[in-house]
């Protein structure tokens, strides 16, 4: 059944639909058809029910013994955009196949920023820049292949929106699969930290992804609520996901020395989801989006300069894969399928605690990072049920609730780690 969209909610089914996805950019030309089977059970039963995947060969996935290529190549080793390899799209329309056997949605990239002119990655990477007359026949293609699996179209990736000719690659190619697939939910994958999006390309968007992004930097930190807060109160209401919360073991980019551990993605991801961007989460790890293997290459030199990964067959075990989960498995056992921030009823100093509730306010969630008492400008009665979760375990605590002068306390936390606060209403 095709995903669909109610408000800030996806649907499948007729029920609402967390979209938990994992980053897998380069699944098309890297990954071994039998890898690709171990690859999706083990997602399977961490709970992810979406892929994103760069249809084109993604520009700094890791070398491979494969031979994939979506085009002729030429002298120069670019693509001759004229000539289509159909033997690449009709592997591409077989990894999609088994996907879908496992039950998961496919939101595929149509036009990665390195194949548009004047993005950040094509002024480093021109050789393969897409011309504009060639749009209309690779997007032709993609419909003939993806359209079947009724997948969502993420028509730009990691890309700005500065320049002309950018945006009218974007619209062209948004326009030409709105009237061949308008059954298809689409969206815009931008570059890390962009909040300021054209309101002509605001419109043709179901759905927003931002990209609070891998820079270690204090000042960058705040992008994982920041931007949710800016779409949630500068664009029209529609479902919001962090499309590229910092992955785990990525080395921090900018050439920054230093990883990003399961500490680092926690907060990133509830801190974002109780920020506005409640409609689901994309969890990635160094080593999968690049499928990388023991012995190649990987371009730690260019672009944002990422240390190098381990290989996959390590990197698919890294343990906030599976607190990624966690995190639907939380939504769907409290009943959670919307957020909305209450950031101005906590006391704190402090913008790093995250709290939101539920629509009819019956339930509250409050993100700690730090261990500290926490201090509501609200009211709980005593009585009402606080219940801690230590993000690192999942162990549980009992929490204690009481009032003074007209202040409500939330006691602190047993754990060592950063912990989730749910309080319940009686």
């Amino acid at each position: 059944m095709t995903l669909t969209i109610h408000k800030k909610n996806f649907i499948k089914d007729g029920k609402p639909f967390f979209y938990l996805a994992d980053t897998c950019w380069s699944a098309f030309t890297n990954i071994p058809e039998n890898d690709w089977h171990y690859y999706l059970q083990y997602r399977k039963r961490q709970g992810y029910n979406v892929l994103q995947i760069n249809i084109l060969p993604q520009w700094d996935a890791s070398g491979t013994d494969l031979n994939y290529v979506p085009y002729v190549l030429k002298e120069d080793g670019g693509y001759d955009f004229t000539k289509i390899n159909d033997d690449y799209f009709q592997h591409a329309k077989r990894m999609c196949e088994i996907a879908k056997e496992y039950n998961f949605e496919l939101a595929l990239v149509a036009l990665w920023c390195n194949y548009v002119p004047k993005t950040w990655a094509n002024n480093m990477l021109p050789l393969n820049t897409m011309p504009f007359d060639c749009v209309d026949r690779y997007i032709e293609k993609v419909d003939e292949t993806f359209t079947q699996f009724n997948p969502i179209y993420i028509i730009s990736g990691d890309t700005d929106l500065n320049e002309e000719i950018t945006k009218n690659y974007y619209n062209k190619a948004s326009d030409l699969l709105r009237e061949a697939a308008p059954q298809c939910i689409q969206t815009l994958h931008v570059r890390g930290r962009l909040m300021e999006i054209p309101e002509e390309m605001i419109n043709r968007m179901d759905f927003y992804m931002f990209q609070s992004g891998h820079n270690a930097k204090t000042e960058n930190l705040c992008m994982t609520y920041r931007l949710p807060e800016y779409f949630v109160e500068n664009y029209p209401e529609k479902p919001l996901i962090n499309s590229e919360p910092c992955y785990e073991q990525m080395g921090s980019s900018g050439r920054i020395y230093g990883r990003h551990h399961r500490f680092n993605i926690r907060r990133a991801a509830w801190q974002s989801l109780l920020s506005g961007a409640c409609s689901g989460i994309t969890y990635g790890a160094a080593g999968i989006y690049s499928w990388h293997i023991y012995g190649k290459n990987f371009g730690s030199a260019i672009g944002e300069g990422f240390d190098m990964p381990n290989p996959w067959q390590q990197a698919i075990h890294y343990p906030g894969a599976w607190e990624y989960g966690d995190i639907k498995h939380i939504f769907n056992e409290f009943q959670v399928t919307e957020l909305i921030s209450k950031q101005k009823v906590l006391l704190n100093n402090t913008e790093e605690i995250r709290v939101a509730c539920t629509p009819d306010e019956k339930l509250m969630m409050i993100y700690l990072p730090e261990n500290t008492t926490i201090k509501l400008n609200y009211h709980f009665s005593e009585d009402d049920e606080c219940t801690i979760i230590d993000l690192n375990t999942l162990h549980r605590e009992c929490g204690r609730i009481y009032n003074h002068k007209d202040i409500c306390y939330l006691d602190m936390h047993v754990f060592e780690h950063d912990v989730l606060y749910i309080i319940r209403r009686k």
